[in-house]
């Protein structure tokens, strides 16, 4: 299957132009400049082509100030915040589309060459680079077949950066913040094939125009200095749950991009109340020592004066969950901390659970997660149903904490399902024999479902790290982000996926119509990018 796009949503020429519109008087042809990277006593020489700005701030902040007033704007900024200018937009967009077109647009109109593209994770780094492979043909068609070249640093090719700085063609590179944030980084330390100098001097010297994407995650002091040290012309700051926008220059809200039709309508169907406290819940938030003390962190339910709340407490070996419950009963029998391991990140309990760092229990029983996977699987078929003369593939997503509650192995290393596999596949089968689904998906229910999770060296299926840096996990990253056509065919057996809830952002396909979370959701902001 291949992709096609639509150059002629309004909404998207508004928010490309939005951006364009706060360099006018930027000549054409002017805004890249040659330069030398060169050093005294040594026989070196690297010429470049970079950006040039060469409009004054007056002239910029004019220029937001009427793109914001064009765009209705409430509150007009009435001082320049630095040379970041922010878009919001809401998830499913096409957000990604747009700040690559206004790559192509930046060139045409300005002559700008130069971009760096920083991303916060492995997984939203392969959607960026899917991006750009399936929507090259058609901005070339858009743009005259400009020559474009477009790359993902790599630390064992940094020679690589001479090229982004020599060439006089648009030159697109993708980063990860953490690739360049800290001084031991190869980037930022002298390398000999580029004759003692930092890979990083290669990008600085052509002072790019830098695409922010998911900003949010780069907020702190170290992310901020990393992106900085970029030597940046501007920077473009592209989501949907912007922490701080910075000169704001154009806004498609939720509400908006629901009155546009832009959005599926989002349906929520909860099973459990959103307090329920008449359990004995924890969740184990990290594990801590010192040269006094060993330590973690708990969220549990506390009686208060005016009720219950679910709070978080520090304990250590020894302690009583029913004493820092404020003597919840639910709490007295089996909730004393017996041990704390700070290197496999769990505590013991005395009812003799393990729980690790992240776990949590009491709050999702065996039953309602079963009952969960049927509702997602009755509710999958009826869209299926709806959509299936249209030509349109339903997906599922579901996001689990722990891959051994999907898939496990026996005592000869071969793959068994686990737990919520078994309620799939039985639910499946329930309900799509019944009249109204009977021969609506021509396959098996061991056929229609499947797991992207990272993998051991000997090949077997593991929990994805926090960090997401191991190379299985860069590769289960891959294998999810660079999959699209073949998950939208409809001759592809996959309806439902089961995926490691680490994902978080950059986990996009259009055909997804419902998410299932199997696990406690922490953080509002998580839930909106889900």
């Amino acid at each position: 299957m291949k992709l096609h796009f639509d150059p002629n949503h309004q909404y998207q020429i508004d928010a490309v132009k939005s951006i364009i519109d706060i360099f006018e008087g930027q000549p054409l042809n002017q805004g890249d400049f040659g330069f030398s990277i060169s050093e005294n006593g040594r026989l070196f020489n690297e010429n470049g082509v970079g950006n040039r700005i060469v409009l004054s701030e007056e002239q910029v902040l004019s220029n937001l100030q009427k793109v914001q007033k064009r765009n209705g704007f409430k509150n007009i900024s009435e001082e320049l915040d630095g040379m970041h200018f922010s878009v919001e937009m809401e998830t499913g967009t096409g957000k990604t589309y747009v700040y690559i077109r206004t790559v192509y647009e930046l060139n045409k109109k300005y002559g700008f060459k130069k971009f760096v593209i920083v991303v916060p994770s492995i997984a939203i780094r392969e959607g960026v680079l899917k991006n750009l492979e399936i929507t090259f043909d058609h901005f070339e068609n858009l743009y005259d077949r400009i020559p474009v070249n477009f790359d993902v640093y790599d630390s064992r090719k940094v020679s690589g950066l001479r090229g982004f700085a020599s060439s006089n063609a648009i030159q697109i590179l993708v980063i990860n913040i953490d690739s360049f944030a800290k001084d031991e980084n190869v980037i930022n330390r002298p390398n000999d094939k580029l004759t003692g100098k930092k890979p990083i001097e290669f990008i600085q010297s052509a002072s790019p125009i830098v695409i922010v994407d998911e900003p949010q995650n780069m907020e702190t002091e170290i992310r901020k200095k990393a992106i900085e040290n970029l030597n940046y012309s501007c920077t473009l700051r592209y989501s949907a749950t912007h922490t701080n926008r910075y000169n704001l220059v154009y806004n498609l809200d939720p509400v908006k991009a629901y009155d546009l039709g832009l959005v599926k309508q989002i349906e929520v169907d909860s099973i459990v109340t959103e307090n329920d406290f008449n359990d004995a819940f924890i969740r184990l938030e990290k594990v801590s020592a010192t040269k006094t003390r060993t330590s973690a962190k708990l969220t549990i339910n506390i009686n208060q004066k005016d009720g219950v709340a679910r709070k978080t407490v520090t304990a250590k070996v020894g302690d009583d969950l029913y004493k820092l419950s404020k003597n919840r009963d639910i709490y007295k029998q089996g909730y004393i901390i017996n041990g704390i391991d700070v290197e496999s990140e769990y505590i013991s309990l005395s009812n003799g659970e393990d729980l690790f760092v992240g776990d949590s229990q009491g709050g999702m029983t065996d039953e309602l997660m079963k009952f969960q996977i049927e509702k997602t699987v009755k509710e999958h078929l009826i869209k299926e149903k709806k959509y299936k003369d249209k030509g349109i593939k339903v997906l599922s997503l579901f996001f689990i904490d722990r891959v051994a509650n999907y898939r496990q192995y026996d005592e000869a290393g071969n793959q068994v399902n686990g737990k919520f596999a078994k309620w799939f596949e039985e639910s499946f089968r329930d309900i799509s024999s019944k009249t109204a689904y009977k021969g609506l998906i021509p396959f098996s229910a061991g056929e229609i479902h499947n797991g992207y999770f990272s993998q051991d060296k000997k090949g077997k299926f593991k929990d994805t790290q926090k960090t997401a840096k191991a190379k299985s996990d860069i590769d289960t990253f891959k294998l999810i982000m660079r999959d699209k056509e073949r998950l939208l065919s409809t001759e592809e057996p996959l309806r439902f996926i089961f995926s490691h809830s680490a994902l978080r952002e950059g986990w996009d396909n259009p055909n997804v119509f419902q998410i299932c979370t199997l696990n406690e959701t922490r953080s509002e902001l998580k839930k909106d990018r889900k």
